[in-house]
């Protein structure tokens, strides 16, 4: 059974503290995710609580199967997925068992590269 849970307070520490240093004011929320748990680490004051956590993990958590399908072609290694939306944009990272989404209000794209690189280096540790 699916569930809301809280993050780790060191790792939610940690992806707040990059996520800030690398997207700034842009930060719109940051929400970690398992195959079985999902925990929001941050809300944007201006932004409500409206979101479907749980909807929204189940959509991603198709990034776990998704990694295999992309595995050993051409590509290379999957690095992060980049969703665009009318106001903002969501870039997800999956390392392991666990993943992050964070949204972001319109930012350069250097800056998602960025993003990405970051939080997969924090996943990984």
């Amino acid at each position: 059974m699916e569930e809301e849970s809280e993050v780790d307070p060191e790792l939610a520490e940690e992806l707040l503290s990059v996520c800030r240093t690398v997207v700034g004011d842009e930060l719109r929320s940051i929400t970690h995710f398992t195959e079985e748990t999902v925990g929001q680490i941050y809300l944007r004051s201006d932004l409500e609580r409206t979101a479907d956590l749980i909807g929204f993990a189940d959509h991603e958590r198709m990034g776990f199967r998704s990694q295999s399908a992309y595995r050993n072609t051409q590509l290379g290694e999957y690095q992060a997925t980049i969703r665009m939306f009318e106001h903002g944009f969501l870039t997800r990272v999956i390392k392991g068992g666990h993943g992050v989404w964070v949204t972001t209000d319109s930012m350069d794209i250097d800056r998602f590269e960025e993003l990405s690189t970051a939080l997969k280096k924090v996943l990984g540790n």
